[in-house]
């Protein structure tokens, strides 16, 4: 029930993008940016984990040169320690930016779901993960706060740094 109301939430917001209706996908506003991440765990995951590692894909469309959205995936392995397995978590979510420059600083957040990868009893949870930092034409580089709110009140959490690189549409 809790997967169902995050996706009509999710859902929900899809008329307020919709209403721009002669969309362009060009170089200049639509990219496919692919990345790394480093995090420390935080909270509940800092007992079972020392480090995570991760894999970050977005899509991106730039609806003006200060705002964007779009779609965010990807993968943190969360390294285990003392008698823990590694686990992870695979994100689907939305994203949002605000770039106040063609080149400069920019805040963002992702909001979706994130499924859990090798914990027994617990699927995942609503996703969230803001960051800010700093691009450019071709790079991102930024901080982030990953929270995973998974069931059986379990969150888990990292605070890292990320980099990904802008491939462009064509």
């Amino acid at each position: 029930m809790k997967n169902l109301f995050l996706v009509a939430i999710i859902l929900g917001f899809s008329p307020i993008f919709a209403q721009q209706t002669d969309v362009d996908v060009t170089p200049d506003n639509s990219w496919l940016k692919v990345g790394l991440t480093a995090g420390i765990p935080v909270g509940d995951a800092s007992d079972v984990s020392s480090f995570a590692l991760g894999a970050d894909v977005r899509g991106q469309y730039l609806f003006n040169p200060n705002i964007a959205i779009g779609v965010a995936s990807g993968y943190t392995n969360y390294f285990g320690k003392d008698d823990f397995d590694d686990f992870g978590i695979v994100p689907l979510a939305g994203f949002f930016r605000y770039y106040f420059t063609p080149d400069g600083l920019f805040l963002g957040t992702d909001v979706g779901y994130g499924f859990l990868t090798n914990v027994d009893n617990n699927e995942g949870g609503l996703y969230v993960n803001p960051q800010i930092g700093y691009h450019n034409r071709d790079w991102n580089f930024y901080a982030y706060y990953q929270n995973t709110f998974a069931e059986n009140e379990v969150d888990l959490q990292n605070v890292g740094v990320g980099v990904t690189y802008n491939i462009r549409f064509k």
